[in-house]
């Protein structure tokens, strides 16, 4: 019989005590997080799942390092590449297996590179330099692409563009592996678009906008000849906007599909929404503090109840009860100290009992 048990892998900056990705034992029963090793890599400050789930990629000083993914969550690394760029920031991949997608916020860029079956990273497939000019002088008046992810229907990669308030929408050759760019979602001036997801259902896509401090919801339709994007609605993510300044960070769906959590650095909050599954509105549960400073990253433990919080400044991982019925959630256990985590992403083995 097996039993099906689940890891976390927590990427950190490596400047000062962490040393690259803490592996996390996951204590469903009473929603804690047991250390079980760290696996070094130069400041990991983004990870993500191959779609198969056998390989974990991570953002590295060097480029881009993928390590394997052993049956007991165990992560051994296979190899590093460079990126003909700057330090990237948010990593994806396709669903054939074969491309790695790579935003780069310092120097907008979008990059693609060959990933191969057996694990290892290849060649550079194509790499675009986003243009234009933002409209807040002093941080985003160039480009810098924040989040790069594809559709639900393989159609479309989005790459989110931080510094130019844009989404650019490009068609990808899966044998190629080039980009042409396609569409532009154009946001409002001065938000500050920062991370995209979907819905489970793929009707929806959510985008968090770092300067307006809002989560603005759209209905994505790709069945047509072009990529069709209908603004459906903005939700504030700030207990108070005016109390101090603050910009939206995290944003995850949970598990079930049924909440949005985000997170506000400056006033160190996290905003629970609910979704509502026919028209993909949102309808805010709670925005309460977390005490602790720059939340950067927040999750939803497998027991559906207990939530994550990165706490980038602070350096600790913290855990808080969510009462979803009460419109709450309360801190929970000992806080876990580690320096200056980035993300956090939580995934599933199996064990013979």
């Amino acid at each position: 019989m097996k039993k099906t048990k689940y890891v976390a892998y927590v990427g950190t900056y490596t400047n000062g005590s962490s040393k690259g990705i803490h592996v996390y034992d996951v204590d469903v029963e009473n929603g804690l997080l047991t250390e079980r090793n760290v696996v070094p890599v130069h400041n990991s400050s983004h990870i993500t799942k191959s779609d198969n789930g056998k390989y974990l990629y991570s953002i590295a000083d060097e480029g881009v390092e993928v390590l394997k993914i052993e049956k007991n969550g165990d992560l051994t690394p296979i190899n590093k590449v460079g990126i003909n760029g700057m330090r990237g920031c948010y990593l994806s991949t396709d669903h054939t297996g074969r491309l790695l997608f790579v935003g780069g916020y310092h120097d907008g860029k979008v990059t693609v590179v060959h990933t191969h079956r057996d694990g290892r990273l290849g060649s550079i497939m194509d790499g675009v330099f986003h243009k234009g000019l933002g409209s807040v002088a002093e941080r985003n008046f160039r480009p810098h692409v924040s989040c790069v992810l594809p559709t639900p229907d393989h159609k479309y990669l989005c790459a989110v563009d931080n510094g130019v308030d844009q989404v650019k929408i490009y068609k990808v050759d899966e044998v190629r592996g080039k980009l042409t760019l396609y569409d532009i979602l154009r946001c409002k001036l001065e938000s500050g678009p920062r991370l995209m997801t979907f819905s489970q259902d793929g009707r929806f896509a959510y985008i968090n906008c770092e300067l307006t401090n809002t989560i603005n919801v759209y209905a994505y339709d790709g069945t047509g000849k072009t990529p069709n994007f209908e603004l459906l609605q903005e939700i504030e993510t700030v207990f108070d906007r005016d109390e101090v300044s603050s910009a939206c960070c995290a944003l995850k769906i949970d598990a079930t599909g049924q909440y949005v959590f985000t997170s506000s650095a400056g006033e160190n909050t996290v905003g629970i929404f609910k979704i509502d599954p026919e028209t993909g509105l949102l309808t805010k549960v709670c925005i309460l503090p977390i005490s602790g400073g720059y939340p950067k990253d927040v999750d939803l433990l497998p027991d559906g109840h207990t939530m994550v919080v990165l706490c980038h400044e602070s350096n600790y991982i913290r855990f808080f009860n969510v009462d979803y019925e009460k419109k709450c959630f309360v801190m929970k256990g000992k806080q876990i100290p580690v320096e200056t985590p980035n993300c956090i992403l939580i995934s599933s083995y199996e064990v013979e009992e």
